[in-house]
């Protein structure tokens, strides 16, 4: 199987078998042990080996983790799958984030705290996968099982006998929350957590009893059963309205253009977008939080749309648009520069990862925007007039001057530099700030990737 980290802007993996890792097939596959007919030595019938087992199934195979007392033993048992490479982190914080930026390659990450110090510890970068829209799973060695409802007070807490303090943070910035004191439903919670984070792209939360990691139960006697999510799919009905709608009110526009946004990436419609700016000839913008999301080598590139600060001639021809197809955006107050976009809701398209609202029309639902965009490509004109007045006022930004040998380094002379460095093996990793602003102005070479 092939462990290799991909490029940071791939699509994700697109297949719904949970039942193996990440791959091209449409079926479940049948298991290694399966194969052989041989059933798993009673050291892997334990629940922390089955949580192993499944985490392999989905396609995760490196977990990031930090060590605590109420975690130990889990972590042996993590260990001891084939599959599973553990690495240990120097503290929560970074676990979380290497899980944030695993999901975004492989299209799903993990990590592994302790009880409340290191859960607490985590959070923050749970919080941002959840705001990314990434399938991260966290696990948290809870407390000993025998310790619940007893009123005593456990060390790593605040202080009070109620462990439920951790389990209630993590309820706002997870989409499932499971806790784990209990074997026989443990297979079915640990299922249940992972299929979630899997189906709605958010992470969740699975705490794991310090004493039952390594005690075996009989809904562990086997290799998990490979099993498939049931797929989203769009109204039939509803997509066909809105793309006769979406056609009609493109092909009447003189000077339409193609925005796209960040949601993009969860949606998984990279492609079907590319596909779209083919064919209908319209010139492509991206807002600053997708950069990278479009082949920025693509003839029909225009640049970064960010209203007062977009790359140069960018915003003059979005702006002057008398159509304008927004896919997957994200409107706050850093993408719209304070809320100071020069557009019009008569004007535009905005298509999310599950509906499509048309200028001041009707919002139609259950549409999924990869099959909105690829059934638009099929029914849009070629309409290429706002794309040849771009090429007419195009201007190339001039060249910066090198710098003398004891002259203090300029901006511009060190990204001239970066510039340089970029190739199709390299990603950008943009913090906000002044190099958010600065990144936005590099040319990112094909399959470079971009992350902020």
């Amino acid at each position: 199987m092939n462990t290799s980290i991909m490029d940071v802007n791939s699509e994700w993996p697109t297949n719904n078998d949970v039942g193996c890792p990440p791959c091209k097939k449409s079926v479940a596959c049948p298991l290694p042990s399966e194969q052989a007919g041989v059933s798993p030595s009673p050291s892997s019938s334990t629940l922390g080996r089955h949580l192993a087992r499944r985490l392999v199934e989905v396609g995760v195979t490196d977990v990031f983790s930090v060590p605590g007392d109420f975690n130990l033993t889990l972590l042996d048992h993590l260990l001891a799958e084939p599959g599973l490479n553990l690495i240990g982190c120097c503290n929560e914080l970074n676990a979380g984030y290497a899980a944030d930026g695993y999901a975004r390659s492989r299209g799903v990450g993990a990590c592994v705290a302790t009880f409340t110090v290191g859960g607490l510890s985590i959070i923050n970068a749970i919080a941002g996968a959840y705001s990314e829209n990434l399938p991260v799973i966290c696990i948290v060695g809870g407390p000993n099982s025998n310790d619940y409802g007893t009123n005593r007070i456990l060390h790593h807490t605040i202080g009070v006998p109620d462990f439920s303090q951790e389990y209630r943070c993590f309820q706002t910035v997870t989409c499932a929350q499971v806790i784990v004191n209990h074997l026989d439903d443990a297979q079915e919670l640990i299922d249940y957590a992972i299929s979630t984070a899997l189906t709605e792209s958010k992470p969740v939360y699975i705490s794991i009893s310090c004493n039952l990691a390594a005690v075996q139960h009989p809904t562990f006697s086997w290799q998990p059963v490979p099993y498939s999510l049931t797929p989203r799919l769009s109204n039939p009905k509803s997509l066909e309205a809105a793309v006769e709608m979406t056609a009609e009110f493109l092909n009447a526009a003189v000077k339409p253009v193609l925005v796209g946004g960040p949601k993009m990436r969860v949606a998984k419609a990279k492609s079907a977008f590319v596909e779209l700016a083919d064919a209908s000839g319209y010139p492509v913008a991206v807002m600053p939080s997708a950069k990278g999301q479009v082949p920025e080598t693509h003839p029909h590139f225009i640049g970064t749309y960010w209203g007062a600060i977009s790359t140069s001639f960018c915003a003059e021809i979005v702006e002057s648009a008398d159509a304008y197809l927004f896919a997957g955006p994200i409107f706050n107050d850093y993408s719209s520069v304070g809320y100071s976009l020069l557009l019009k809701k008569e004007k535009a398209i905005m298509v999310q990862p599950n509906r499509v609202t048309v200028g001041n029309g009707p919002t139609f639902g259950c549409v999924l925007m990869k099959d909105f965009l690829e059934a638009l490509a099929k029914k849009v004109k070629r309409n290429p007039t706002c794309l040849e007045n771009y090429r007419r006022i195009f201007v190339p930004e001039g060249v910066p001057l090198k710098g003398a040998p004891n002259e203090p380094l300029r901006v511009n002379v060190l990204f001239k530099h970066i510039q340089g460095m970029l190739t199709n093996e390299t990603a950008v990793i943009a913090e906000t700030g002044d190099s958010w602003f600065n990144c936005q102005k590099l040319k990112l070479p094909e399959k470079c990737g971009y992350c902020l």
